[in-house]
Formats: C-alpha cells, structure tokens, sequence
C-alpha cells in the first residue's frame, strides 16, 4: 500500500424516498465535476418508499455512478432483494447480522489502482442486529487488511455514544467511521488523532420540509394523538446531506468537510 495516491471519497447519507433518490441523481453531476470524488458511496437504507431497497433501484443508483451502496434495520422489507444482496457484491448489509440471513456485510471497490473497503455495521443499542458490532468489526478488518488501502466504515446505530465509541475503537485502523440512520447532520465531523475521519450522523438525502423524511402532518399526528398512521414520504424542501473524505495515505484521512447541498426544483 506504500505510496497509495491522495484518494477523496463522497459518502451521501440515508436516500430517503423517490425524492431522495431524485435529489442525488440531480446534484451528483455537478458534485462530481466540483468535488472530483474518485469514489461515491451511498446508504440505500430508505431509498424505496423510506423503507429498504429494491433491486432496481440499486441499479439505478449504480447506473448513475454509485460504486457501493450499504444498507442499515430496513434491509429487508422488501423480500425481493434478497436473492439480489447475494449476488450484488457492491451492495452491504450490516456485517453483524447472522451469517444465515441474506447478503455481505462488505466489499471492495476500487478506481484508479485505490482499493476502498465498505463497510456497514448495526448498532445493538435499541436495534436488532444478530452479534455484538465492536467484535464483528475486528473481523471484519482482519480479512480486509491485506486486500485495501481505504477502509469506509458506515456505522448504522440509533445511539450516538455507540457511534462515538466505534469511532475511537477503530481510530488509526480506518480510513473513515461515518454515522447514519438518525437522518439529522451533527456538528461533530473531524479527523481524530490517529487519522480516522468522523461524524456521528450525515444526515439524509430527502425531504427536509418533513419529520426526518415523513409527511410532517402524519408525524405530528401520531405524536400527538398515540395512535397509529401510515406513514409517507414528504416532498418538501430536498437536500442532499453528504460528507467528502480526502486522504493523502492508506488508512489515513487529511480531512471531512460536510456538503449540505438544497435541490431546487426537484420534486
């Protein structure tokens, strides 16, 4: 890995609905002509209807130049994609659910001679992930180890001192530890001391206008009244939430620098 190029890679957070997916496909030309990423990858998490992922709409985002997607608690809502996270090696499940249940936790993608590790773990602390995400990560970089030169970690967790903790667990052993499933950009993005980047939630692409994603109306009313309602995707003031990672050497960031981008006229 000695004298791996400086490398910068675009991570868009949670795609939420058709819009969010519209927003991405609308601002992701001009992203990369200004930002020049050598590697995008998204969380499909919500991307078909706010809930899971649909083959082809994995295809489209990769058609569009996506080069990984990972996943997060909806991967399997819809049960036609799950012969597709077998055989689709650039679209990750979290990699701490059971070995029994469709799909890999990781992949390798790589451009320009860069080999790029993807990642996506679960949180346990109010999620239903099959094993405990801090061993599993372990073992997942010890089958990676010899096989990249960038590893990108998507931390899916509802708790943000589980997400904090794996920042530091993996801090000078990855590349990036990059928080998402809240839906809500935090404040915190910054290289910690041993050269991992991080942030504990990038936000969503989607509907801002909304209550994380939802028509706020629906939203409201289940607050208030503590009865159930269909939720739907809002269609309210998109933006995309991502966040750019540069790097200079393997396993190494230089720098994150969130990118808050509104999508007028996408509807």
């Amino acid at each position: 890995m000695e004298g791996t190029k400086a490398t910068s890679l675009l991570f868009v957070g949670d795609i939420v609905g058709g819009i969010g997916r519209r927003t991405l496909l609308a601002l992701l030309p001009s992203l990369r002509e200004r930002l020049a990423p050598e590697f995008v990858v998204v969380n499909g998490e919500n991307a078909a209807g706010g809930v899971g992922i649909t083959p082809k709409i994995a295809r489209e985002l990769f058609t569009a130049g996506v080069d990984a997607i990972t996943l997060g608690n909806h991967a399997y809502r819809h049960r036609e994609v799950y012969p597709y996270l077998d055989e689709e090696q650039r679209i990750v499940r979290p990699a701490n659910y059971l070995a029994s249940q469709p799909g890999h936790g990781s992949c390798v993608v790589a451009n320009g001679g860069v080999r790029l590790g993807v990642v996506s773990l679960s949180g346990n602390l109010y999620m239903n992930a099959g094993r405990p995400a801090f061993s599993e990560i372990d073992a997942v970089l010890h089958a990676l180890r010899s096989r990249v030169d960038h590893v990108l970690v998507d931390m899916h967790a509802e708790a943000s001192s589980e997400k904090v903790g794996m920042g530091w667990h993996l801090d000078g052993r990855v590349t990036a530890v990059l928080g998402t499933h809240t839906h809500i950009p935090t404040a915190d993005a910054r290289v910690l001391p041993g050269g991992t980047a991080y942030i504990s939630d990038v936000g969503m692409t989607g509907p801002r206008g909304g209550v994380i994603g939802v028509k706020r109306e629906q939203a409201l009313e289940a607050m208030v009244t503590r009865m159930p309602v269909k939720f739907e995707t809002s269609g309210e003031d998109p933006w995309l939430n991502a966040v750019l990672i540069t790097t200079s050497e393997p396993m190494r960031a230089q720098s994150i620098e969130q990118v808050l981008e509104p999508a007028p006229g996408v509807r």
